[in-house]
């Protein structure tokens, strides 16, 4: 068996594929495996629930619409989960437009042993507005998760959930959208207040904003500002907590599945940087 990549090279692994819910039977030619359902590739599914091309006082109106449908409560228990995934976004400026790079990294749950592993490149047609990054990054991650043979339990984004102005961060907007368990892991805090858990790993105390409770304060890493970890959608704050501090490994900073996603994106940016440094024309002489 092997782990499946976008380009659909594999490596070996000990992984076996018939552990987990998926769509897709594997068989390998040439040294390469393929993913197939009846033949074809069958992709993730996801709800189009609107359009991504809008202005930003449309996008504010559709968060304010979709914010109602989000819920907080488990759809699936703590140990229940066997496959997870994880998302993130960078980006490269190439000709005065920009692309955006998303990976989405899918794992076993708890061994967080890699599966599979995908990389798409999409045009970003959405300005930076701060509280809208969902419709910024959206479109290539969901792009992303589409093209994963593998459907994950639960998905960890790199940014807000719940802890949000209008309660529709990246991860609860795209848990919606993909209709599963997701997870915001924010680096920084966008809303609410906290005080400082204990140093030492697993400590949490709640994040609070306008009375009511959007998340918590993770300690990953005991000499380390704190992880923002609040529930997207189809989980609550509780076992969005539990589930990240189980996806951390080796005293890193940022959950497993989040951490291998933004080491894909970097160098996959890293690389087409140096490509297009390549490419370009030399000066005159």
């Amino acid at each position: 068996m092997g782990v499946r990549s976008s380009t659909g090279m594999c490596r070996e692994t000990r992984i076996p594929y018939n552990r987990y819910r998926t769509r897709a039977n594997y068989h390998w030619l040439d040294g390469t495996c393929f993913a197939h359902t009846r033949g074809i590739e069958e992709p993730m599914r996801f709800n189009q629930l609107h359009d991504w091309d809008v202005a930003p006082a449309v996008a504010r109106t559709i968060q304010a619409a979709l914010a109602g449908q989000v819920d907080l409560a488990d759809a699936i228990s703590f140990d229940a989960i066997e496959t997870i995934a994880g998302v993130d976004n960078a980006y490269v400026k190439e000709n005065g437009e920009t692309m955006a790079c998303a990976a989405a990294v899918a794992l076993a749950f708890p061994s967080l042993e890699v599966i599979e592993t995908t990389i798409t490149w999409r045009p970003v047609t959405f300005p930076y507005v701060p509280g809208l990054l969902s419709f910024r990054e959206g479109p290539a991650v969901l792009a992303a998760c589409a093209n994963l043979a593998v459907e994950p339990d639960v998905v960890l984004f790199d940014g807000q959930g719940y802890a949000h102005p209008r309660r529709l961060g990246l991860a609860s907007h795209l848990g919606l959208l993909l209709d599963r368990p997701a997870i915001g892991c924010a680096k920084s805090r966008l809303v609410g207040q906290f005080e400082e858990p204990e140093r030492v790993f697993g400590a949490h105390t709640p994040l609070t904003d306008r009375g009511e409770v959007v998340g918590a304060a993770v300690r990953t890493r005991p000499r380390h500002k704190p992880l923002f970890v609040s529930p997207g959608h189809k989980v609550s704050v509780d076992t969005a907590v539990a589930i990240a501090l189980a996806c951390c490994r080796n005293g890193a900073f940022l959950p497993e599945p989040t951490r291998l996603a933004h080491e894909m994106v970097t160098s996959e940016r890293r690389a087409r940087i140096d490509a297009t440094e390549r490419s370009a024309p030399g000066p005159v002489s």
